[in-house]
Formats: C-alpha cells, structure tokens, sequence
C-alpha cells in the first residue's frame, strides 16, 4: 500500500495545537457530545475517508464533539498522520490526546488486501497489516479494518477466498494478541463483496479475532428489498459497521439498524461520506437522523 504521511513537523505541530485547544478553555469535555464510559447501544462515529481526510488530529477531535459523532476511525495516508512511521512518543501522544478527549478511536483504516496471486504481494500486506495492527495498540485504538478488493474471472472463487482467508486469520491471531480486532471490510469488485464470499473467507481465517466490518453496499437486497439473508451469514462476526447516505431512500435503513439491534450490538457506526460544504451542518443532520432510526433521539442531547 503506498502511504503519504505528514512529516514529523507538521504531525508533532498538529500535536501542539491539540494541546493549545485545550489549554483555551474551548475544552473537549465542555460540549454536547457523551463521554465514552456513559454511551449506550450502538455509536455514531464517522470515517476520515472523504469527509475528514483533510483534517488532523486536533481539528477531527473539535469536529466530531461539535456535531455529536463519538468516535472515528482513522484512514491511512489521509492528513491526520497516524502512519507506521510514528515514534513510540507520537504514538502515545496521539493516544493521549483522544483519551483526554470525548472523542473515541474507534480503529485505524488500511487498504491492506490480500487476495494478489503473487505469494509475496499477500506475504507483504500481512506482515505491513501486522505491522498496522500494532500501531493501533499502541495508539489505543481497538481495531484495523483491512479488505478484498477483488476475485478473479480467470480463478476459481473458492480459491480466492481460501487464500483470502487464511491470510487474514494469521493477521487476526497476531492482532489478538495485542488486544486489536482485524476488521474485514465487505468490498471490492468481482464478487469480493457479494456476503456469501465474505463467508467463506471468514471460515477459512477460522479465528474469534477475525472480525467483519459491514459495508452497507448496493446489491445486499434480495428480491423483496431486504437484506436479512445476507447479514445472517454474517452477523456472528460483525465487529464494525459503515453506513453513508442514511438521508436517501437508496438502503433498507430501518431494517438494518433492526438487525443491529437485535444481534445487541452495542460498536460503531461510522459514516463513510463524501464531503460536505457545510459539515458542521451536515453531521447535525446525521446524528440526528441516526437517532431517530436506531430510536435514541432526545432534546436536549446533553
């Protein structure tokens, strides 16, 4: 995976403005948003992907505790600077400052991916998604979500998803020694994303630590516009959840967040969306939406 982290000076001064905000009197704490210890069911939290891949550290924490989002997860290479060439000091500066913070790390995002017919291109991605799975411990952060990105015409699927498989339940028998949860992503094309080949794959890691990241993708639905055929093939197993336009009728929300519910998943929702003009304004909206579909919405919020 190619990364472009921030230089040392730039992270270490993002680093001290997150200091200098606190130091303000603007405290983190001071704000609508639930402290961890006191959330409830299921979390809203958002993905840097798109939305927050311009903003550091500092300036994520300000923006989800103003517009109410409890945690977030951190996608490599984007501004925030949370990358493997952190120091053990960084990596327990940024830890600090998210545990000083309403705001929590709900996991660090890669693009790790192991479905190459190459030995050494998957040898390469488990040893770097370890490698990942150890900044996330040391950053406080409880999970890493890796991915399929593709199966091939000219290969047998079962193939595929075999060597898949067993590729990530190395990486999650690694990471569950360091306490972090190895997030599979269902994405990518080629029927990599179709939930029955996320099963198989998921057999094959054979791991408690092997977990699924729910992608809230198009095409899940069966002919009557549900999706609760394909999430039973994964529900024992769903560590983490993206969702994205919960405003259009394009997703049977309701019945997702039902199903959530019923499995008593209490994780992360994060919101995986492109950017918004006006963000603050936009994630209101979200929280509040989100609220009313999961059945927590209250005024006054604090």
């Amino acid at each position: 995976m190619s990364n472009t982290p921030l230089s040392r000076r730039a992270f270490v001064g993002a680093v001290g403005l997150g200091a200098a905000a606190l130091s303000r009197g603007r405290t983190f704490a001071a704000t609508k948003t639930p402290r961890k210890e006191e959330s409830a069911g299921m979390k809203l939290g958002m993905v840097t992907y798109l939305m927050g891949k311009d903003m550091d550290c500092p300036g994520l924490i300000r923006f989800c505790t103003e517009t109410g989002l409890e945690g977030v997860e951190l996608r490599a290479t984007h501004a925030h600077g949370v990358e493997l060439n952190l120091s053990k000091k960084e990596r327990a500066e940024v830890r600090k400052m998210f545990a000083d913070s309403p705001v929590e790390l709900a996991g660090l995002g890669s693009a790790y991916e192991f479905h190459a017919r190459e030995p050494a291109v998957v040898r390469r991605n488990v040893e770097d998604a370890k490698a990942y799975a150890r900044l996330a411990a040391d950053v406080g952060a409880p999970g890493i979500k890796v991915r399929p990105n593709r199966l091939f015409d000219d290969e047998d699927p079962d193939i595929t998803c075999e060597r898949i498989g067993k590729a990530w339940g190395e990486v999650a028998a690694f990471a569950d020694e360091l306490g972090v949860e190895v997030r599979m992503e269902v994405h990518g094309g080629g029927g990599s994303a179709n939930p029955a080949n996320i099963r198989k794959m998921l057999d094959h890691a054979n791991h408690g630590n092997a977990k699924v990241c729910w992608n809230s993708n198009p095409g899940e639905q069966d002919r009557d516009g549900s999706v609760r055929t394909n999430f039973d093939l994964l529900k024992h197993a769903i560590g983490l959840v993206h969702i994205n336009e919960i405003g259009i009728c394009q997703y049977p929300w309701r019945e997702l967040f039902g199903l959530l519910k019923g499995i008593g998943y209490k994780g992360y929702c994060l919101a995986e969306i492109p950017y918004n003009p006006e963000p603050e304004r936009f994630m209101k909206y979200y929280r509040t939406l989100f609220d009313l579909y999961t059945g927590t919405y209250r005024y006054p919020r604090g």
